[in-house]
C-alpha cells in the first residue's frame, strides 16, 4: 500500500492522462470543495465541459481561485492532465507566489485502461484513441523532470491496484508547532555568549545539567516550561561551542526549541566550503570550532542545517522568527519566508556605517499573532504593534534577554563584559522610520482598520460584524470627539430592558425579569439599584509615572473620566484631576491596589447628577416640554373652568384635560429628580458598581458580589463623594425571594428612584450554559413607571399609548446589547495581555459604530 505524505498547506497538482482516475482520485481523498477541476471550470465558462475552445479562460478563473485559496491557507487541489510543462509551469509559480509547496502525484495508467475508460464516458465517447497516446507520451517525457521544475514532492502511483491502495497521509510543515501551548521562555541573541545564557537561564528558573567535565550540555525547567531561541546562536561572543552544545542539548531532550539566525546560516556555508566573506564575527566561530572533536563539529554542523526560519506556536498565537515575520508569511515555506526570517527586509539603502537600512515591518504589522525575534540590537525593550524585539546587545555590552509568555513578562541578564566592538554603536542600533525612533504603537487605528465592512472575533461571541455606514459614522465621533485614544480601552455596552409587562399601569415590571433568567436555567440574581446619573468610565492611575508606563501618557494626567461614546465627561481637566484624586484617595484606603496587584483601576459608575452632562438636553427638551405642556394646560384648565360656570357641558374635556396637566406635572416631577446644582465637584458623586480591570487581570466576569464587596470598601472610603449601589440578591426557586425583591423595587421607584438592573450573579454565562443555548444577557434594566415617563411622554400611562407601547420591539435591542458586551470583554481581555492598542481599539470601536444602528434609543 501506498502511503502519500501531503503537507497540509500545499498545492497538489493531479498529473495524468485522461481516462486515468484523477477525478475519482481527487473525490475520494480530498475534500469536494479543495478539488479544483478543469473540467468544471470549463463548465462554468461555457456550460459545456468538454469545449476546449474556452480552455484558456478556464484557467485563468481556476488560477485565480487557487491563488485566493491558498492565500487563506487551504491546501488546494488541481484536477487536470497537467502533462505538459507549460501547464505545470504556471501552478509551481502559483504555489511559490503564495509561498507554498508544490506537490506533485502522477497517475500512470496503462494506455489501453485509459482509452476503455474514455469510450464508456458520453462526454468521451468521441476521444479518439490517439488524444491518450499524446498524452502518454507527454507524460514519459516529464517523469524524471519534475523535482526539477519545481515540485518540492514527487509521488508516481503507477497502475490501477497501485492507485487503489493509496492512502494519503496529512504532513505538518516543519514550522507548526500550533500544538505546543508553552508556556514558554523566548530567548534573544546569544551570539557565544555561553555564561551570559546560564546566567540568564538561571534566573528564568532552569536547572542546568552538565557532562563530566563540568559542560552545560542541557537545562530544564521544574515546571516543564520550554525556551525557544530567536537564532544567532553563533559568532563574535567567547564559546559559541558551549553555547551550542547547551542549546543542541536543550532541544535534543525536548526542553528546547531554536530557530535559525543569519549568521547560523553564513555557518554553515563556511563549513560546507562554500565562498563566504568572513567578518561579524564568524572568524571567531571558526577559530573556537576548530578546537573541538570531529563529532561535536559533525553534530553542531547538522544542527545547524537543519533549523527551521521560524515557528508557529499556542495555535498561531505566537510566533518566533530570528528578524520577525509579516502576517502573510507565518507558516508558509519558501526561499522568500527563509530570507525574510533571517534578515527582515532591507530597504536597498545602506547607513553611514556601510550597513543595511532595515525596513520598520513591524510599524505595519496588524497580525493576531505575538511576533518575538531579535537580529536588531536594541537599547531597550521596545513593544511595536504585536511584535517585541529580544535582541538587546549581549555581545556588545548590554544584556540578554527573555519573555516569558504568555505572562508577557521580560526578563534579562546584564553581560559580563563588552565581548565584540559593535560596527555601529548600539545606541544608535533601533527601529527608526527616518524620521524618528518609534517608541510605542506607531498608531493606534490605522484607517485601513475601520474603514469598509468590519469583522471582528471575539472569545465569547464568534463573530461580530461592523456595516461600512456604521463604521464611518463611529470614525467621526472617534477621531474628532472622544478623549486621548490611550485612555479609551472600553466602552460599556447598552443594556436591554425587560420583556413588556401585561399589568395594568406597568410597562416594565420585575416579574418579567426574572422569568427570563429562570427560563435559561440562571439560579440566582443580583437585582441592583439603577442610579440616576449617567454612565461613566472611569480609569486611574495610582500615580503619574503609572500613567505614563502602562498607558504612554506624558502630559501629566492620571486617567480619564468618560461616556459611553468615549467622550471626556469634563470639559476642564483639572476638574476631571480632581474627580480621579478622590477616587485614587479611596483606592488607596480600600487598600485595593495592593490587594490587585495594580497600578490602574478601570471602574464602571454612574455619575450624578444626570444635568451634570445633560443639562442643554434638559433644558432644550425636557424643560421645554413641562414648561409648555404647564402653561398651556393651565390656561386651558381655566378657560374650560369659566365655561362650565356659563352652563357649557364641557365636563368631560375639563377631566380629560385636567388629567393631562396632572401627567404634565409629573413629567415635570420625574425629570426634577435628576437635576439638582453643581459647582465644579461641589453637587457631583459618583456611583461604582463594577470594578472592570486593573494589571494583567479583567475582572469583568467576575461574580457580581466580588465586585459589589470591592466597591463597598471604596464607598466606605469616601462616603461624601461616592454613592453606595443598593442591592438584593434573589433565588430564582424562591417566591418569597421574588417578592421581597418586587417590594423592594415597588418602594424604590415610588420614592422617585429609577429602577433597577438584574443581573446574573454569576456574570458571565455563555451558550453552552443557558437553556436556550444562546448567551444570556449580561443584565436587563427594569425602569419604574415614573421614570419611563421621561422616556416616552408625561401621557404614556395611558390606556391607548400603553397598548402601543406593549408592541415595541426588543429583538433589536438584545442582539446589540449581547454584541457590545462581548466586545467590551474582548477589549479588556486584549488590553490586559498587552496587545498592541489598535488590536484593543478594533473592539472599542466597533461598540461606538454598533450604536448608530437604527434601534429605539428609548429602549
Amino acid at each position: 500500500m501506498a502511503e502519500l505524505s501531503i503537507p497540509v498547506l500545499s498545492l497538489v497538482v493531479l498529473i495524468g492522462s485522461t481516462g486515468s482516475g484523477k477525478s475519482t482520485f481527487a473525490r475520494k481523498h480530498f475534500r469536494s470543495t479543495a478539488v479544483l477541476s478543469s473540467d468544471a471550470y470549463r463548465g462554468l465558462v461555457s456550460d459545456d465541459e468538454a469545449d476546449q475552445s474556452v480552455t484558456a479562460e478556464a484557467f485563468d478563473l481556476l488560477h485565480h481561485v487557487a491563488g485566493v485559496r491558498l492565500r487563506r491557507g487551504l491546501r488546494t487541489v488541481v484536477d487536470a492532465t497537467n502533462v505538459q510543462p507549460k501547464a505545470r509551469q504556471a501552478l509551481v509559480e502559483l504555489a511559490r507566489a503564495h509561498d507554498v509547496l508544490p506537490v506533485a502525484i502522477v497517475l500512470d495508467v496503462p494506455e489501453d485502461v485509459c482509452v476503455r475508460r474514455n469510450a464508456l464516458r458520453v462526454d468521451r465517447a468521441d476521444l479518439g484513441p490517439h488524444v491518450v497516446g499524446r498524452h502518454q507520451r507527454d507524460l514519459r517525457r516529464s517523469l524524471k523532470f519534475l523535482e526539477r521544475e519545481g515540485f518540492r514532492k514527487v509521488h508516481v502511483l503507477r497502475g490501477v491496484e497501485e492507485i487503489d491502495a493509496a492512502t494519503i497521509v496529512d504532513e505538518r510543515l516543519w514550522n507548526d508547532k500550533t500544538d505546543l501551548t508553552g508556556p514558554f521562555d523566548v530567548i534573544g541573541d546569544v551570539h557565544g555568549c555561553r555564561g551570559e545564557l546560564e546566567t540568564l537561564l538561571g534566573e528564568l528558573g532552569y536547572a542546568i545539567a552538565r557532562d563530566a567535565d563540568g559542560r552545560a550540555v542541557d537545562a530544564r525547567h521544574p515546571e516543564g516550561r520550554t525556551a525557544v531561541f530567536v537564532g544567532d546562536l553563533v559568532d563574535r561572543g567567547p564559546d559559541t561551542p558551549g553555547v551550542l552544545r547547551l542549546v543542541m542539548g536543550m532541544v535534543g531532550s525536548g526542553n528546547a526549541l531554536c530557530v535559525t539566525g543569519n549568521h547560523e546560516f553564513k555557518l554553515v556555508r563556511a563549513l560546507d566550503g562554500r565562498r563566504v566573506k568572513v567578518a561579524h564575527g564568524l572568524a571567531e566561530s571558526l577559530t573556537q570550532l576548530e578546537a573541538e572533536d570531529a563529532e561535536f563539529h559533525k553534530a553542531a554542523h547538522e544542527f545547524m542545517r537543519g533549523l527551521v526560519s521560524h515557528y508557529v506556536l499556542d495555535g498561531g498565537k505566537l510566533v518566533v522568527a530570528h528578524a520577525g515575520l509579516k502576517e502573510e508569511y507565518q507558516g508558509r515555506t519558501s526561499g522568500r519566508v527563509r530570507e525574510f526570517a533571517m534578515y527582515g527586509e532591507s530597504t536597498g539603502e545602506t547607513d553611514e556605517y556601510g550597513l543595511p537600512v532595515r525596513y520598520p515591518w513591524a510599524n505595519d504589522y496588524r497580525g493576531k499573532a505575538l511576533v518575538l525575534y531579535g537580529h536588531t540590537p536594541m537599547t531597550e525593550l521596545v513593544w511595536v504593534n504585536n511584535t517585541l524585539c529580544l535582541d538587546t546587545g549581549a555581545v556588545f555590552g548590554g544584556r540578554l534577554t527573555a519573555l516569558r509568555y504568555p505572562e508577557r513578562e521580560p526578563v534579562s541578564v546584564p553581560a559580563e563584559q563588552v565581548w565584540f566592538e559593535p560596527v555601529r554603536p548600539l545606541e544608535a542600533a533601533t527601529f527608526a522610520t527616518g524620521e524618528a525612533v518609534v517608541r510605542r504603537d506607531p498608531g493606534v487605528l490605522d484607517l485601513d482598520d475601520v474603514l469598509g465592512r468590519r469583522v471582528v472575533e471575539t472569545r465569547h461571541l464568534g463573530r461580530v460584524t461592523v456595516q461600512e455606514d456604521a463604521a464611518s459614522a463611529a470614525l467621526e465621533v472617534m477621531s474628532r470627539f472622544a478623549v486621548d485614544p490611550r485612555w479609551l480601552v472600553y466602552l460599556p455596552p447598552t443594556m436591554s430592558p425587560c420583556a413588556t409587562s401585561t399589568l395594568d399601569g406597568y410597562l416594565e415590571h420585575p416579574a418579567q425579569a426574572f422569568e427570563y433568567y429562570r427560563s435559561e436555567g440562571v439560579d440566582t440574581v443580583v437585582c441592583e439599584e439603577k442610579h440616576m446619573g449617567s454612565r461613566a468610565v472611569v480609569v486611574v492611575s495610582r500615580s503619574e509615572r503609572a500613567g505614563r508606563d502602562r498607558f504612554g501618557i506624558e502630559d501629566g494626567s492620571t486617567g480619564a473620566v468618560y461616556t459611553r461614546t468615549g467622550r471626556p465627561f469634563f470639559d476642564d481637566p483639572a476638574r476631571t484631576e480632581t474627580l480621579l484624586a478622590r477616587v485614587r484617595a479611596a483606592a488607596e484606603t480600600a487598600g485595593l491596589f495592593e490587594e490587585l496587584d495594580t497600578d490602574w483601576l478601570l471602574l464602571d459608575t454612574e455619575l450624578l447628577p444626570w444635568s451634570a452632562k445633560a443639562l442643554g438636553l434638559l433644558r432644550t427638551q425636557y424643560a421645554a416640554v413641562g414648561a409648555a405642556a404647564r402653561a398651556s394646560l393651565a390656561r386651558a384648565s381655566e378657560v374650560l373652568a369659566t365655561a362650565a360656570e356659563r352652563g357649557l357641558a364641557v365636563g368631560d374635556l375639563a377631566a380629560r384635560t385636567e388629567a393631562r396637566r396632572a401627567d404634565a406635572d409629573a413629567f415635570t416631577t420625574a425629570y426634577g429628580r435628576y437635576c439638582w446644582p453643581t459647582d465644579g465637584l461641589d453637587g457631583v458623586r459618583l456611583a461604582p458598581f463594577q470594578l472592570l480591570a486593573a494589571s494583567g487581570a479583567n475582572y469583568a466576569g467576575r461574580d457580581h458580589n466580588w465586585h459589589l464587596e470591592r466597591i463597598d470598601r471604596l464607598v466606605a472610603a469616601d462616603p461624601e463623594f461616592l454613592t453606595p449601589t443598593g442591592r438584593r440578591l434573589v433565588d430564582l426557586a424562591s417566591a418569597e425571594a421574588e417578592a421581597a425583591a418586587t417590594t423592594w423595587w415597588t418602594e424604590l421607584t415610588a420614592a422617585g428612584g429609577e429602577g433597577m438592573v438584574v443581573k446574573p450573579l454569576g456574570s458571565l454565562l455563555s451558550g453552552s450554559g443557558t437553556r436556550s443555548g444562546r448567551p444570556v444577557q449580561p443584565g436587563v434594566k427594569c425602569r419604574g413607571p415614573e421614570y419611563l415617563r421621561i422616556i416616552y411622554g408625561p401621557e404614556y400611562l395611558r390606556p391607548d399609548q400603553l397598548h402601543r407601547l406593549r408592541h415595541r420591539g426588543l429583538g433589536g435591542k438584545r442582539s446589540m446589547a449581547l454584541r457590545e458586551y462581548a466586545l467590551g470583554l474582548e477589549a479588556l481581555d486584549r488590553f490586559v495581555a498587552r496587545e498592541p492598542l489598535w488590536r484593543v481599539h478594533e473592539a472599542v470601536f466597533a461598540i461606538l459604530a454598533l450604536e448608530t444602528e437604527p434601534v429605539d434609543p428609548r429602549l
